[in-house]
Protein backbone atom coordinates (compact mmCIF):
# COMPACT_ATOMS: atom_id res chain seq x y z
CA UNK A 1 0.00 0.00 0.00
CA UNK A 2 1.09 3.60 -0.53
CA UNK A 3 -0.41 7.01 0.12
CA UNK A 4 -1.24 7.66 -3.53
CA UNK A 5 -3.26 4.45 -3.74
CA UNK A 6 -4.87 5.10 -0.34
CA UNK A 7 -6.03 8.50 -1.54
CA UNK A 8 -7.71 6.89 -4.55
CA UNK A 9 -9.24 3.91 -2.77
CA UNK A 10 -10.67 5.90 0.15
CA UNK A 11 -12.14 8.45 -2.23
CA UNK A 12 -14.05 5.48 -3.65
CA UNK A 13 -14.89 4.10 -0.19
CA UNK A 14 -16.17 7.40 1.25
CA UNK A 15 -19.79 7.25 -0.04
CA UNK A 16 -20.24 3.66 1.16
CA UNK A 17 -17.93 3.36 4.17
CA UNK A 18 -20.59 3.63 6.85
CA UNK A 19 -22.71 0.95 5.17
CA UNK A 20 -19.93 -1.57 5.73
CA UNK A 21 -18.02 -0.36 8.78
CA UNK A 22 -20.55 1.44 10.97
CA UNK A 23 -23.31 -1.14 11.11
CA UNK A 24 -23.88 -4.50 12.77
CA UNK A 25 -20.84 -5.91 14.56
CA UNK A 26 -18.71 -2.85 13.76
CA UNK A 27 -21.32 -0.53 15.29
CA UNK A 28 -21.56 -2.70 18.40
CA UNK A 29 -17.78 -2.92 18.76
CA UNK A 30 -17.29 0.84 18.46
CA UNK A 31 -20.09 1.50 20.94
CA UNK A 32 -18.62 -0.90 23.48
CA UNK A 33 -15.07 0.43 23.16
CA UNK A 34 -15.88 4.10 23.56
CA UNK A 35 -18.75 3.88 26.05
CA UNK A 36 -16.46 1.97 28.40
CA UNK A 37 -13.54 4.38 28.13
CA UNK A 38 -13.18 6.91 30.98
CA UNK A 39 -12.66 10.21 29.15
CA UNK A 40 -11.88 13.04 31.57
CA UNK A 41 -13.42 16.52 31.54
CA UNK A 42 -11.46 18.90 29.35
CA UNK A 43 -9.11 16.26 27.96
CA UNK A 44 -7.50 16.92 24.59
CA UNK A 45 -8.29 13.96 22.35
CA UNK A 46 -6.81 13.22 18.92
CA UNK A 47 -8.57 10.89 16.48
CA UNK A 48 -5.96 9.62 14.02
CA UNK A 49 -7.64 8.48 10.82
CA UNK A 50 -11.09 9.60 11.91
CA UNK A 51 -12.58 8.53 8.58
CA UNK A 52 -16.27 9.37 8.36
CA UNK A 53 -16.41 10.09 12.09
CA UNK A 54 -18.01 6.79 13.10
CA UNK A 55 -16.28 6.70 16.50
CA UNK A 56 -17.32 10.22 17.45
CA UNK A 57 -20.95 9.19 17.94
CA UNK A 58 -19.96 7.20 21.02
CA UNK A 59 -17.74 9.79 22.69
CA UNK A 60 -18.74 12.51 25.20
CA UNK A 61 -18.07 15.40 22.81
CA UNK A 62 -19.55 17.90 25.23
CA UNK A 63 -16.74 17.39 27.76
CA UNK A 64 -13.62 16.73 25.64
CA UNK A 65 -11.63 18.81 23.15
CA UNK A 66 -11.42 16.90 19.88
CA UNK A 67 -8.99 17.16 17.00
CA UNK A 68 -9.74 14.73 14.15
CA UNK A 69 -7.38 14.05 11.26
CA UNK A 70 -7.57 11.94 8.13
CA UNK A 71 -5.51 11.58 4.96
CA UNK A 72 -8.59 11.29 2.76
CA UNK A 73 -10.28 14.61 2.00
CA UNK A 74 -13.49 12.81 1.02
CA UNK A 75 -13.69 10.79 4.24
CA UNK A 76 -12.96 13.91 6.29
CA UNK A 77 -15.73 15.83 4.53
CA UNK A 78 -18.16 13.09 5.51
CA UNK A 79 -17.16 13.50 9.15
CA UNK A 80 -17.39 17.30 8.97
CA UNK A 81 -20.90 17.12 7.57
CA UNK A 82 -22.03 14.85 10.39
CA UNK A 83 -20.58 17.03 13.14
CA UNK A 84 -20.69 20.56 11.73
CA UNK A 85 -22.36 21.88 14.88
CA UNK A 86 -19.87 20.28 17.26
CA UNK A 87 -16.69 21.91 18.56
CA UNK A 88 -14.35 19.60 16.64
CA UNK A 89 -11.26 20.63 14.71
CA UNK A 90 -10.99 18.62 11.48
CA UNK A 91 -7.63 18.60 9.68
CA UNK A 92 -6.45 16.77 6.57
CA UNK A 93 -3.15 15.20 7.60
CA UNK A 94 -0.94 12.15 7.10
CA UNK A 95 -0.94 9.94 10.20
CA UNK A 96 2.67 9.01 9.43
CA UNK A 97 3.80 12.61 9.81
CA UNK A 98 1.72 14.49 12.38
CA UNK A 99 2.38 18.22 12.68
CA UNK A 100 1.54 18.47 16.39
CA UNK A 101 4.21 19.12 19.05
CA UNK A 102 5.38 16.34 21.35
CA UNK A 103 3.13 15.54 24.33
CA UNK A 104 0.06 17.35 22.95
CA UNK A 105 -2.84 15.01 23.75
CA UNK A 106 -4.28 13.26 26.80
CA UNK A 107 -5.84 10.56 24.63
CA UNK A 108 -5.04 9.42 21.09
CA UNK A 109 -7.48 7.19 19.22
CA UNK A 110 -6.34 5.01 16.30
CA UNK A 111 -9.39 3.19 14.99
CA UNK A 112 -8.93 1.01 11.89
CA UNK A 113 -5.88 3.02 10.85
CA UNK A 114 -2.74 1.02 11.68
CA UNK A 115 -3.84 -1.69 9.23
CA UNK A 116 -4.40 0.74 6.34
CA UNK A 117 -1.26 2.90 6.30
CA UNK A 118 1.95 2.22 4.33
CA UNK A 119 4.04 2.16 7.53
CA UNK A 120 2.36 1.04 10.78
CA UNK A 121 5.63 1.69 12.63
CA UNK A 122 5.73 5.34 11.54
CA UNK A 123 2.13 5.85 12.64
CA UNK A 124 2.77 4.19 15.99
CA UNK A 125 5.85 6.34 16.50
CA UNK A 126 3.87 9.51 15.81
CA UNK A 127 1.00 8.43 18.05
CA UNK A 128 3.34 7.80 20.96
CA UNK A 129 5.21 11.05 20.31
CA UNK A 130 2.14 13.30 20.49
CA UNK A 131 0.63 11.53 23.51
CA UNK A 132 1.33 13.21 26.85
CA UNK A 133 3.22 11.34 29.53
CA UNK A 134 0.58 9.41 31.42
CA UNK A 135 -1.74 9.74 28.43
CA UNK A 136 -3.64 6.85 26.92
CA UNK A 137 -3.79 5.36 23.44
CA UNK A 138 -6.88 3.52 22.18
CA UNK A 139 -6.40 1.15 19.26
CA UNK A 140 -9.23 -0.69 17.51
CA UNK A 141 -8.05 -2.66 14.51
CA UNK A 142 -7.59 -5.97 12.74
CA UNK A 143 -4.32 -7.80 13.36
CA UNK A 144 -2.64 -11.08 12.54
CA UNK A 145 -3.01 -13.84 15.18
CA UNK A 146 -0.84 -13.32 18.26
CA UNK A 147 0.91 -16.66 18.48
CA UNK A 148 0.61 -18.24 15.06
CA UNK A 149 1.04 -17.45 11.40
CA UNK A 150 -1.73 -16.37 9.08
CA UNK A 151 -3.75 -19.24 7.70
CA UNK A 152 -2.97 -20.35 4.16
CA UNK A 153 -6.25 -18.86 2.95
CA UNK A 154 -5.50 -15.45 4.45
CA UNK A 155 -2.00 -15.49 2.98
CA UNK A 156 -3.53 -16.08 -0.44
CA UNK A 157 -6.11 -13.29 -0.19
CA UNK A 158 -3.86 -10.80 1.64
CA UNK A 159 -2.55 -9.11 -1.56
CA UNK A 160 -6.10 -8.80 -2.87
CA UNK A 161 -7.35 -7.28 0.39
CA UNK A 162 -4.49 -4.78 0.25
CA UNK A 163 -5.87 -3.48 -3.04
CA UNK A 164 -9.05 -2.58 -1.13
CA UNK A 165 -7.01 -0.39 1.21
CA UNK A 166 -6.26 -2.57 4.23
CA UNK A 167 -3.83 -5.26 5.39
CA UNK A 168 -4.99 -8.34 7.30
CA UNK A 169 -1.44 -9.46 8.08
CA UNK A 170 -0.10 -6.74 10.38
CA UNK A 171 1.29 -8.07 13.67
CA UNK A 172 0.53 -5.70 16.52
CA UNK A 173 3.13 -7.45 18.65
CA UNK A 174 5.88 -6.68 16.13
CA UNK A 175 4.81 -3.05 15.82
CA UNK A 176 4.46 -2.57 19.59
CA UNK A 177 7.81 -4.24 20.37
CA UNK A 178 9.67 -1.11 19.23
CA UNK A 179 7.73 1.10 21.65
CA UNK A 180 7.56 -1.00 24.82
CA UNK A 181 10.06 1.29 26.51
CA UNK A 182 7.76 4.29 25.92
CA UNK A 183 4.33 2.88 26.75
CA UNK A 184 2.87 -0.15 28.46
CA UNK A 185 -0.09 -2.38 27.73
CA UNK A 186 -3.20 -1.73 29.84
CA UNK A 187 -5.72 -3.85 27.96
CA UNK A 188 -5.76 -6.21 24.99
CA UNK A 189 -9.23 -7.57 24.31
CA UNK A 190 -10.74 -9.54 21.42
CA UNK A 191 -13.83 -7.70 20.24
CA UNK A 192 -15.03 -9.40 17.05
CA UNK A 193 -14.39 -12.02 14.36
CA UNK A 194 -12.77 -14.51 16.74
CA UNK A 195 -10.09 -12.09 17.85
CA UNK A 196 -9.11 -10.74 14.46
CA UNK A 197 -10.33 -7.33 15.63
CA UNK A 198 -8.94 -6.20 18.98
CA UNK A 199 -9.31 -3.36 21.45
CA UNK A 200 -5.89 -2.34 22.76
CA UNK A 201 -5.21 0.36 25.33
CA UNK A 202 -1.70 1.63 26.04
CA UNK A 203 -0.47 4.16 28.56
CA UNK A 204 2.58 6.32 27.94
CA UNK A 205 5.29 6.18 30.60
Amino acid sequence: MNNKWNRIIYKCWAPFYDLFFNRGVFYSARKQIFHEFPFGDGENVLFVGVGTGADLAFCPLEKINVVAIDYSKEMLEKAKNKYQNENIKFIQMDAQSLTFPNNSFDVVVASLVISVVPSPEKVMSEIVRVTKKGGRIIIFDKFAPKHRELSFGKKVIRPIIKLLGTDIGISFEKVYKKFKHECYLVEDKDVMMKGMYRKIILKKN
